[in-house]
């Protein structure tokens, strides 16, 4: 903090220094007009060249530091606020980013940051630089001649009428080029993550033609921001052309006249010309900062956002022995009329392997986001050894859970480096065994710098079931004792699901397993089923007990295997589909 305020304080000095400069340009027409043009006194001529000389040095090298200290102090603004944001944003609900596009988080970070900067940037130059050098202008003006100032202020004041006019309607057009902006950073997030399927279904016409509609829409209200920004310069240029116009007729009698030299007729001239630029940086701040305070709104509508998800004032620290889960009675809704779990209660026993089944959109992945607190149940407790999750610290509580899910999300970072994203300070070693266990190794020493590799963006460089053994590889380090597996097979083939079955069956020893997943085939040896529709539990028991029931769960497997005999309960295997 001390550090920023020298900067300011050094940024105002070198401020000081330009206005006092311009000033003593103004001033210094005189004796050049009356001293060398009007008496030819050849004595005066090198010294007044040398001083004007000067002049512009102190005044290039002042702006040099203001611009320099200016523009430090203004990007490491805009970094802080980034930087809360940032941290604000990864500490937010998960509801946070199912409700807004990543493309209009983006645009908070770049087109927003950049508007703020912009204003800050420039109300600090326009209130400190361009106020002081118009106050020494005025002051060089009232000296020489006060009857000219008083006159060319009869004309000064009417340049605030446009900023009245035009502050609030740049305002609300900013917003709207701001909002505009953020959805045509997420349509091109889009489109790009989807390039393939785009591809695939001969798109990239229909797709580019949807985002030239976004771009023209983004140009319109641009173009808008700027006629906004533009309709002050007739009237301030019109304005200032009469005060010049003013101080010409009435100086320019003076001089004829002989009560006042040419010289200072100039002088004041010139600081008239000189005051003007100022002016008019002062008269078009107001539509410049509007435009950041708009974006501000949005920047501090994310930094001030509580998340609903926090820690009790009186939380403990989660202590797992064995690692048991239960479910009591749970109901969640992401909305108030759409219930997504209806009065679940179920047991996961420590130590051994639970698999949770349904039809599509039956709250199988919503009940395992329930554990980690992704969200928090509406009714209803969900327990881990005795302990309620809502009780206990977030980091507690999820440092003893490990996710694989059915999208690895891997990093563009090096492999070595996404294997050990839940434990940083994991050894090459213990990267390296994690590896194996996953069955990964062997693929990743084939890479070209091995687990120095990066993986490029969303792992493209990688095929799904490399993907799929690095996202269990990850779990490894962090040794977790709950283990919570989200269709972490859905998206493999055969062959790949079959080497990352086995490497999960390594994951899953010793820990407490909970297991979403609508291939059927892959969870007959789980200890326990829970079957689930419409949100709530309508069946439980092993694979055989429910094959023997006849119901939802022998209709599923029926659909995925074709098997529908009376020995179902005997089949060691099933083709999925």
């Amino acid at each position: 903090m001390i550090r920023r305020w020298l900067t300011i304080a050094a940024s105002i000095g070198c401020m000081v220094l330009v206005a006092l400069a311009t000033a003593a340009t103004a001033r210094i027409m005189q004796p050049v007009i009356d001293g060398i043009f009007v008496s030819s006194d050849s004595g005066q001529l090198l010294p007044i060249a040398l001083l004007i000389l000067a002049i512009f040095m102190v005044k290039g090298f002042a702006m040099y530091g203001q611009s320099l200290l200016t523009g430090r102090l203004v990007r490491f603004t805009a970094a802080e606020l980034q930087i809360r944001m940032v941290g604000r944003l990864v500490s937010a609900d998960l509801a946070t980013f199912h409700d807004t596009a990543s493309g209009r988080l983006v645009s908070r970070f770049t087109y927003d940051a950049q508007a703020v900067q912009a204003a800050i940037g420039n109300t600090l130059t326009a209130l400190a630089r361009d106020s002081l050098t118009l106050i020494a202008l005025v002051a060089v003006m009232f000296w020489l001649d006060w009857r000219l100032a008083s006159i060319a202020f009869i004309v000064f004041p009417l340049t605030a009428l446009p900023i009245i006019i035009l502050g609030r309607k740049m305002r609300r057009v900013s917003d709207r080029a701001q909002t505009q902006m953020g959805d045509l950073t997420a349509r091109l997030s889009q489109l790009f993550q989807g390039i393939r399927h785009v591809k695939a279904d001969n798109a990239e016409t229909r797709e580019a033609a949807r985002s030239e509609i976004q771009f023209w829409k983004a140009a319109r209200i641009a173009l808008r921001q700027t006629r906004v920004r533009a309709s002050s310069r007739p009237i301030n240029e019109t304005l200032g052309g009469l005060a010049i116009m003013l101080v010409v007729l009435f100086g320019g009698q003076q001089v004829i006249a002989g009560h006042s030299t040419p010289g200072a007729f100039f002088a004041f001239l010139t600081a008239v010309i000189l005051a003007y630029e100022p002016l008019k940086k002062l008269a078009m701040l107001n539509t410049e900062l509007q435009r950041g305070l708009a974006a501000a709104e949005r920047i501090f509508a994310i930094i001030d956002t509580e998340p609903e998800i926090h820690d009790r004032p009186d939380a403990a620290v989660l202590k797992v022995g064995q690692g048991h889960i239960r479910f009591e009675g749970v109901s969640f809704a992401y909305r108030p009329d759409i219930p997504a779990i209806r009065d679940v209660t179920l047991d996961v026993p420590a130590g051994q392997t639970v698999a949770v089944v349904g039809p599509s959109g039956a709250g199988k992945s919503t009940l395992l986001d329930l554990i980690p607190r992704f969200f928090d149940a509406v009714d209803g407790r969900i327990l881990i050894d005795g302990q309620n999750v809502r009780e206990v610290t977030l980091a507690s509580l999820r440092s003893h859970i490990a996710l694989v899910s059915q999208e690895p999300n891997l990093f563009d970072d090096t492999v070595a480096a996404n294997i050990a994203f839940g434990r940083p300070d994991a050894s090459r070693a213990d990267i390296e065994t994690a590896a194996a266990d996953a069955g990964a190794h062997e693929f990743i020493t084939e890479l070209a710098e091995g687990y120095d590799t990066l993986v490029g963006e969303h792992a493209v460089r990688l095929s799904g079931g490399q993907r799929q053994r690095l996202a269990i590889a990850r779990a490894m380090p962090k040794n977790a004792p709950i283990l919570l597996l989200d269709e972490a097979t859905s998206a493999l083939d055969t062959e790949s699901e079959q080497v990352v079955q086995a490497a999960l069956r390594r994951l899953m020893r010793g820990r407490t397993t909970l297991v979403v997943t609508h291939r059927l085939s892959t969870i007959r040896d789980a200890d326990l089923i829970y079957v689930l529709e419409d949100g709530s539990v309508v069946e439980q028991g092993s694979h055989g007990e429910l094959l023997a029931r006849r119901g939802l769960y022998a209709h599923l497997w029926t659909l995925q295997t074709g098997d529908s005999g009376p020995s179902l309960t005997a089949v060691g295997g099933g083709r999925s589909v």
